[in-house]
């Protein structure tokens, strides 16, 4: 049995060049998909040639409860218009004891949608924030 048995609860620790922004509670969106051209060979109408022309990365989105780390997303969202530089993000899947359970680091990331809370008197309800974010591919391995 693994350590991983013990961590099911899992957390999502985010940082922008080495400042973190806090722990988020979920996070969708890691991918990549390679881009393919069909081409029919000429002559041979039964044959299609898929021919890789690059790889499209999907945008990561990531989800929490409103804390006192939502100031730290904040600073570093609405200084995007005026021209943030790209950066590079580490996303840690964290196991219930704090161990990482995962790692991806994320190249020239660019925050391009942030949503808040829904604000109603009449619904008790934990407040949330999601940022969402493009980037240019991963660095290094995977995970791990």
């Amino acid at each position: 049995m693994s350590d991983w048995s013990d961590d099911y609860a899992v957390y999502f620790v985010v940082s922008i060049d080495d400042e973190s922004l806090g722990a988020f509670d979920s996070c969708e969106g890691l991918g990549a998909e390679v881009v393919v051209e069909e081409r029919a060979e000429g002559g041979n109408n039964g044959w299609v040639w898929q021919l890789p022309t690059g790889v499209r990365y999907s945008n990561v989105r990531l989800s929490r409860p409103v804390t006192p780390d939502s100031a730290k997303l904040a600073r570093w969202f609405t200084g995007a218009p005026g021209g943030v530089r790209r950066a590079t993000a580490v996303i840690e899947a964290r196991g219930a004891s704090g161990a990482v359970v995962a790692r991806w680091a994320l190249r020239d990331v660019l925050p391009v949608r942030w949503s808040g809370p829904r604000l109603d008197p009449g619904r008790a309800a934990v407040i949330t924030e999601t940022v969402e974010l493009a980037h240019h591919g991963f660095i290094g391995s995977w995970a791990g």
